[in-house]
């Protein structure tokens, strides 16, 4: 066995691999760069997500054409000097492999030039290699443009996703940078259509709402804590506004995003007892430490790190949250048992000036019984006077003449069928279980369950090509759910369509919903709701394998479908239900294999008494 030193462009390709995993981490790099630049407008042009033309425009400091050239060699900065500016770290790059990663695996060219300079430079690489460098006139800052990513590993670029799925995380890493600098203006552009027009904002808060909608806003609350090992700041949002899965959660440390489990878990924390189990609260949450006491160069992305006091920034933005929770009397707002409950009118200073009509008294007979006899009046009255409900009779004709008697025919029996009248030996329970008689004794029925079985059969079928039934609603809802998750739902309106949801993109960051399944609720609130469970759902199922993604997706929306399903509250409601439980291939588990039903034997009811 031979070793050899690899040659410099295959190095650099294999670098790219940890460096650039998809179009977004060229976003990432480029824009962070940009910002590092000094530069105060930045424009990202997008075409075909990425896979086409990714091109970041900036008015920073720019480059000589002899910076120029040396920014593609690898660990190439500007940022650091000797090892100890290493615990000095504030800027987003500063190990240099981005741009020699970027020109190994795509075609790059970047035009710049410094204020002062008469002209600028243009400089082109592929595959690692220079293949042009000339003057050329150009805008002071620095203009990127990478073409045909990953056009030399084929395999890579088999591997991306769809059009919408890669641009969703562009977006995402577009966000992350503009909520760092709300002083930048920043522009994003796809395929020719603005979708972000970002002007210098004010604040923070402004720039949310530029990046998040108004609504955003509204639901969020201050934080803010300040102690000689950290300080935080930043946004929280109200519990009674938290939702399914997670959108909307940002850690930022000296002004760069990080993902951190531990720290959202004292999030969390905060929020216990305020929040049902399974949502999550949107927060916008900003640290500030001395750069010596964090290491940011843990992973290449640079979205983990590692605080040297996290036990202590654990328990401050705990205790944070919690005050700003507690400010605002949270606890004792929130209700969940008060959905549906009556609006009780508040009267003015002069409600004894009205005085309410009393009601009219109504005559009845109370031994009226509408299935004695034919339903035929046979008094004295003539077909001129109207008969009370007291001088019906069981048999006779109408008015004083005899001669036009009204006769029972031998057909006519009571108005509804004696099989329809007969009662149902199946009883609600508490809304929760049915229970029904069997020759072995006693089966209880998880309604909850139950229902989760029927749909998941419902919608795998859906899904499996037959035909599904969708309410048509009269009254079409808009719902602003941001720009990822309107592209997450453009990306799968085809399985949504399959399972019965009518939903159709309107702008960059609407949807509309004119249709729901059969069982789903058509109010507009709901609806709402059910948007973000499905954004919830289709973000998890990003990972799923395609031969089991039909079946994941139908047990988790048979789960979403089973939530939003009133109770039988009849007991021919329950029959039903029951009725079309044993109908299914397996009505005694659920998809996930829990318990639908049960049978308590006679014997361990006698066990009881």
């Amino acid at each position: 066995m031979d070793i050899r030193i690899l040659p410099g462009n295959i190095a650099s390709m294999i670098a790219a691999g940890e460096v650039v995993q998809r179009p977004a981490s060229v976003v990432k790099e480029l824009v962070e760069n940009a910002v590092d630049a000094g530069a105060d407008r930045i424009s990202v042009i997008i075409q075909d997500a990425g896979r086409t033309l990714i091109q970041v425009i900036d008015n920073g400091c720019g480059m000589s054409p002899d910076d120029a050239v040396v920014c593609f060699e690898r660990h190439a900065t500007s940022k650091l000097a000797t090892a100890e500016d290493l615990d000095n770290i504030l800027t987003f790059g500063f190990r240099g492999e981005a741009l020699a990663s970027i020109a190994s695996i795509a075609e790059v060219t970047l035009r710049t030039k410094r204020e002062g300079d008469s002209v600028g430079c243009e400089v082109r690489f592929a595959a690692s290699r220079q293949t042009d460098l000339r003057e050329v006139q150009t805008a002071r800052g620095a203009n990127f443009a990478v073409r045909n990513l990953f056009y030399n590993v084929p395999a890579r670029r088999k591997f991306l996703k769809s059009d919408n799925v890669e641009f969703k995380h562009i977006v995402e890493e577009f966000q992350r940078v503009a909520l760092t600098r709300p002083e930048i203006g920043f522009t994003l552009n796809h395929n020719g259509k603005d979708i972000y027009v970002l002007k210098p904002a004010k604040s923070l808060k402004f720039r949310i709402q530029d990046l998040m909608g108004s609504s955003a806003v509204e639901e969020l609350l201050d934080v803010s804590a300040d102690t000689s090992i950290a300080k935080i700041y930043g946004f929280t949002g109200r519990p009674d506004t938290a939702r399914k899965g997670l959108g909307n959660q940002f850690f930022f440390v000296n002004g760069r995003y990080f993902r951190s489990p531990y720290l959202h878990k004292a999030v969390m924390n905060a929020y216990t007892d305020l929040i049902p189990q399974g949502v999550t609260p949107s927060y916008f949450l900003f640290f500030d430490v001395a750069p010596y006491s964090v290491d940011v160069n843990i992973s290449p992305t640079k979205t983990e790190i590692k605080f040297e006091e996290d036990s202590i920034i654990f328990q401050t933005l705990y205790a944070a949250i919690k005050e700003t929770l507690g400010k605002q009397s949270l606890s004792g707002d929130i209700d969940f048992d008060t959905a549906g409950a009556p609006e009780i009118p508040v009267f003015g200073n002069n409600f004894e000036d009205f005085h309410v009509a009393e009601a009219p008294v109504i005559g009845t007979d109370p031994d009226y019984n509408p299935f004695d006899g034919d339903g035929f009046p046979a008094d004295e009255d003539s077909f001129g006077s109207t008969p009370t409900i007291g001088e019906y009779k069981s048999e006779g004709s109408w008015g004083h003449d005899s001669s036009y008697p009204v006769h029972k025919s031998e057909d006519y029996g009571k108005l509804f069928e004696e099989k329809s009248m007969a009662r149902t030996t199946t009883l609600s329970l508490g809304g929760r279980y049915i229970l029904s008689p069997t020759p072995a004794g006693l089966m209880i029925v998880n309604v909850r369950r139950a229902c989760e079985r029927i749909f998941y059969e419902k919608f795998l079928s859906a899904l499996s090509g037959a035909e599904h039934v969708t309410q048509t609603m009269l009254f079409p809802v808009q719902v602003k759910v941001g720009v990822p998750a309107c592209l997450l739902i453009a990306d799968n309106m085809d399985m949504l369509s399959s399972l019965g949801f009518e939903i159709r993109p309107l702008g960059t960051d609407t949807v509309v919903v004119s249709g729901v399944p059969e069982g789903y609720s058509a109010q507009e609130g709901k609806v709402r709701t059910m948007i973000d469970n499905i954004v919830a759902i289709l973000s998890d199922g990003a990972g799923f394998l395609q031969e089991t993604m039909a079946a994941t997706m139908a047990e988790k929306f048979a789960l979403l479908a089973a939530m939003g399903t009133p109770a039988p509250t009849a007991p021919l409601e329950a029959q039903n239900l029951i009725d079309t439980l044993f109908a299914c291939d397996n009505p005694r588990l659920t998809a996930s294999g829990r318990k639908v039903a049960v049978v308590v034997s006679l014997e361990d009811i006698d066990k009881k008494f």
